[in-house]
This record gives structure tokens, sequence and C-alpha cells, in this order.
């Protein structure tokens, strides 16, 4: 994890002229296999402010990936992204057009081994963040547009055998992706995975899950776990002969 981190942070960053510090964080840190880092664009950007400690309460029950249940908040142009293994963004609504400074850096990140993960909350095909979302990635990878994903890809594989989308609703029976190479830097979802993952203080869910109830928010957290294991990853487990072991975890 931590290779892949700092090659992100030092190939990049000096392949783009920057030379920056990151307090709390160098070369020599002693990193978390894994957090959040969430974008702060220029619109309504955390629909679901709770949704990161019941994760990673998960993400540690079920793996052996150690993770810290404070996310980070990043706007796109801030240089510290290239420490980030996962980069999430969601909303509802249409939000600004980034700026050409914070799309050449979200290119950059993207093209050299980067991850996001983003989700339209409300499900509104070709509205709000949805049109907004697909105009973004237009702009910054034009020669590489969303697709579905195929039921094959590594993703689906990366921990448990995917065979059904959970989430907060149920819009697309599907993640769709970019993909560059054998590398698949952006995945996007309209199922609102955050809202069933999210819980407050209580510890009481904060929104049912529709029409699946706790089928659907089960299948959420493992879709969550794979998202994350894939970008820690990548296709290490492609090969079937994982397969069995996979299969032994489904009741998990």
């Amino acid at each position: 994890m931590i290779t892949r981190r700092n090659f992100m942070a030092m190939g990049i960053g000096l392949a783009g002229g920057w030379f920056f510090s990151f307090p709390g964080l160098s070369a020599g840190s002693v990193f978390p296999q894994f957090f959040f880092t969430q974008f702060k664009y220029r619109g309504e950007w955390d629909p679901n402010p709770l949704f990161v400690e019941a994760m990673v309460e998960e993400l540690e029950l079920r793996t052996s990936i150690d993770a810290t249940r404070e996310r980070r908040i990043l706007e796109p142009s801030d240089p510290a992204i290239f420490y980030s293994p996962f980069l999430y963004m969601a909303g509802r609504y249409e939000f600004e057009p980034f700026t050409h400074p914070e799309r050449q850096a979200m290119k950059r990140f993207l093209s050299h081994g980067g991850f996001l993960f983003a989700e339209d909350t409300v499900g509104a095909n070709g509205f709000g963040f949805d049109q907004a979302f697909r105009r973004e990635m237009q702009e910054i990878l034009p020669d590489h547009p969303l697709r579905p994903l195929a039921p094959s890809h590594s993703v689906h594989q990366s921990f448990y055998l995917i065979s059904s989308f959970g989430g907060r609703q149920k819009v697309k029976p599907y993640l769709e992706g970019i993909t560059i190479g054998n590398w698949t830097p952006v995945i996007y979802s309209q199922n609102d995975l955050s809202g069933a993952w999210a819980r407050d203080r209580y510890g009481k869910w904060v929104h049912e899950c529709v029409p699946g109830g706790d089928t659907q928010r089960s299948a959420a957290f493992k879709m969550g776990i794979n998202l994350i294991v894939y970008c820690l990853t990548a296709d290490y487990k492609r090969d079937l002969v994982h397969h069995p072991f996979i299969e032994k975890r489904q009741n998990l």
C-alpha cells in the first residue's frame, strides 16, 4: 500500500513540477492502509456525512486492512490527493464546473494510478449530479468514456463474488467505470452506497434501504469492501483460482 502511495505522491507530483509538504504526512510517515479522501467541490458536496465509521468497522471486521475513521476532505486541485488511496465524490445536485487547473490535476491523478469512486445519491439519470459528473469526466478523460462494468470485472470479485447490487436505492443493476488499460481509475454508482452505510451517533441507520431492506444494505457493505480492496490491490485476484476461497467468505 505504501509503495503505491509514495509512487503517486513523488512520481506524479514531481512530474507535474510540484514540490509540497502535507502536514503530518511524509514519505517516512506511518500510514494506515486505508482512509477515505472526500472531494469538497463547489456545490452540495457532502450528502451523507455519517458514512465513514460503519464502513470502516465492517472493513476491519471482515478483512486484515487497517483503516482510520477520520476522512480527509480536500478540494480537487489540492496536491495532497496524491497521498490518497481512495478518492470519494458524491452529490445530489448540479455543481459548478471544475477549473482548468482542477481538471489537469485530476487527469494527472487518474491517468497515473489514482482511484476515484463517485456516486449520485439521488439516482436521477441525466440531471443534477449525474449530469455534472458525466460532463466533468468527459472533459478530464475525453478518450475514455464511462461504460457499464462487465460482471467479470475485478471489482466484482476482489473480496466477495458480487452477484447483486445494494445501496440505499436500486437504480441500476451495475456499476459504471472508466478503464485505461487494465486499470479502472473511475467507478461510478447511482445506488447511493454511502446512504446505506450511514449510521448516526446512537448506532441507528440514517436511511432505510428500499425496496430490499437489510439484504440490500448487506450487499452495499460487500460492494464497499470490494471497492476498497480493488483500489488497494488492482487485478491481483482476477485469476479464477481465487474463487473457491472467496466463496467461503460469502456468509460473512
